[in-house]
């Protein structure tokens, strides 16, 4: 399971039948991606579901 399998910006498209990131990369950091060196992804945000519960208690 890799980091961005429970990020919020990573989303499954129907279409394309596959998972992809919302955030637009630039170069360098799309070249940091498709290293594997993403454990420290500046745009990850948890895909907490529940948050908006907690928040509404």
């Amino acid at each position: 399971m890799s980091v961005c399998d429970t990020c919020v910006n990573y989303v499954y498209d129907d279409e394309d039948e596959g998972y992809y990131c919302l955030v637009d990369l630039d170069e360098d950091e799309m070249y940091r991606f498709l290293q594997g060196d993403n454990r420290s992804c500046p745009f990850y945000r948890a895909d907490d579901e529940y948050a908006v519960v907690r928040h509404q208690m």
